[in-house]
């Protein structure tokens, strides 16, 4: 066999092969054992027809068909790996030639992972925000604690306030008509906690129970989700919910600590923990965006069009179809047009394909390797994140052939943890951010923005994946 590489453009070649007629061979023999076993013909035991007999009451045509079929991927192959070919998504196949007992000769064009050469990145400076817990900080989550170890008092004879629960019935109406879904009755809801609809804090505060009112809102779900309705509201009961007191006791009640100054003290520990985290990520993003500025990588337009599709895709019949919302809607809530989603949409699928070939790159370059113990993990975490149990995720992930999906998310994770590492990150005091400072289980904060990182390329994965063979991207992307 003989094969060249045309070079179409920086992502695309054109294969051509020449095969001579004796490597059909294997193939030919399995068409005619195949034919074999399908047809029936007068005179001989099945299995047992003579090749030019099959020649004769079926064509020879139909025994080449057959067996350039059955040799074409296995030539493809061949050509792939002796061109040293990173191969995206399925070659389009022409044959330009097929004499029989002489040559087969085809071509095949297909996209091809990008020539991509890493600059040296150990220049990159990035500012973050500086790790500030203030008092107000602290008072803020103390409050969130007490909040939930509020009381509501039994009903009280008074006009509703902020903070207060109330007792409602409503009706949703639109162009005058009640919606078959508009009507609840006993509906609990605390004044000021944002829950229900737009406009009903307004509405309901200032009633005393048996008090009414009507306003305009947009309704978020149901029969008319996103249409103007006028909702009538009347409340049935006032009741007032009692804070503790922030003292020693609230401490002990709230936690494991004695007097509320601990209470504080754990509060601002944990705040900074939290703090220190955003920053880290913050500094991971920011390495990312610079590492990429630094490198020309060109996209194919098909896999960054299969990209695209599949994000819009998983937009609306997944996390979209969860919220009870349409694109449409989806569109209106945010305030865009379908062409600023679409820019966007495209501007996103563009940098995940990016920031997997680039880290796919530096994976090489470095000699990265994944062992058992970092894969373990990262699946636990993407269990975690599904909703699966551990078990569960991994049948499901061996079952789809997507272990090497998940390997090259932690090598890409482990890959800008390198960069960040090479990188200046400095605060916005113009303080050096040391991100190998551990936290108190004895994680670094460094690592933390590795797993950042691995989650980072999850999306591009999907769609930039150079084993055709492994299944339909979209299939991919759904798993």
């Amino acid at each position: 066999m003989k094969s060249a590489v045309e070079n179409l453009n920086p992502t695309r070649v054109r294969l051509t092969v020449e095969v001579p007629f004796e490597e059909l061979k294997p193939s030919l023999d399995a068409a005619y054992k195949k034919i074999n076993q399908q047809v029936t013909v007068p005179g001989f035991r099945k299995g047992k027809i003579p090749a030019r007999v099959i020649d004769q009451r079926f064509g020879r045509g139909a025994v080449l068909e057959e067996a350039v079929n059955d040799a074409l991927p296995k030539f493809y192959t061949e050509a792939v790996n002796e061109g040293e070919l990173n191969p995206l998504g399925q070659p389009e196949v022409d044959i330009t030639e097929l004499k029989d007992n002489e040559l087969l000769a085809f071509t095949a064009e297909v996209d091809i992972r990008p020539s991509i050469e890493i600059p040296d990145y150990s220049g990159i400076e990035v500012t973050v925000d500086s790790v500030e817990v203030s008092d107000e900080d602290i008072d803020a989550s103390v409050e969130q604690l007490r909040d939930r170890f509020a009381t509501t008092t039994a009903a009280v004879e008074r006009p509703a306030a902020e903070g207060d629960v109330v007792v409602i019935d409503l009706e949703a109406k639109v162009d005058g008509e009640v919606l078959e879904d508009g009507v609840a009755q006993g509906v609990t809801y605390t004044i000021g906690s944002g829950e229900l609809l737009d406009g009903i804090d307004e509405a309901v505060t200032g009633l005393e129970a048996g008090g009414s009112a009507t306003f305009t809102s947009e309704l978020k779900g149901g029969s008319a989700q996103g249409k103007e309705a006028e909702v009538s509201v009347q409340v049935s009961e006032v009741k007032a919910r009692e804070l503790p007191e922030l003292d020693d006791d609230f401490a002990q009640l709230a936690s494991e600590f004695d007097t509320l100054e601990e209470l504080r003290a754990d509060s601002r520990k944990r705040l900074a923990q939290t703090k220190k985290f955003e920053q880290a990520t913050q500094a991971q993003e920011k390495v990312l965006d610079a590492l990429l500025e630094l490198v020309e990588v060109p996209i194919p337009e098909k896999l960054l069009e299969d990209e695209i599709n599949t994000r819009k895709h998983n937009l609306e019949h997944h996390q979209l179809g969860q919220m009870g919302l349409n694109l449409d809607s989806y569109l209106e809530m945010q305030g865009k047009t379908a062409e600023e989603f679409d820019a966007e949409l495209r501007e996103q699928a563009e940098k995940g394909i990016r920031t997997q070939f680039v880290l796919d790159e530096l994976v090489n370059k470095e000699q990265l390797s994944v062992g058992q113990e970092e894969l373990t993990e990262h699946l636990m975490r993407r269990a975690q994140s599904s909703g699966m149990s551990p078990d569960q995720f991994a049948q499901a992930v061996v079952e789809g052939g997507q272990v090497p999906m998940l390997v090259g998310e932690v090598a890409r994770g482990k890959a800008l943890a390198v960069v960040v590492e090479a990188a200046k990150v400095v605060d916005d005091k113009g303080e050096t951010v040391d991100l190998d400072d551990e936290d108190e289980t004895g994680e670094t904060v460094e690592a933390t923005a590795g797993e950042s990182a691995e989650e980072s390329t999850e999306a591009a994965e999907a769609s930039a994946d150079d084993t055709p063979a492994e299944g339909d991207k979209q299939d991919k992307a759904e798993s």
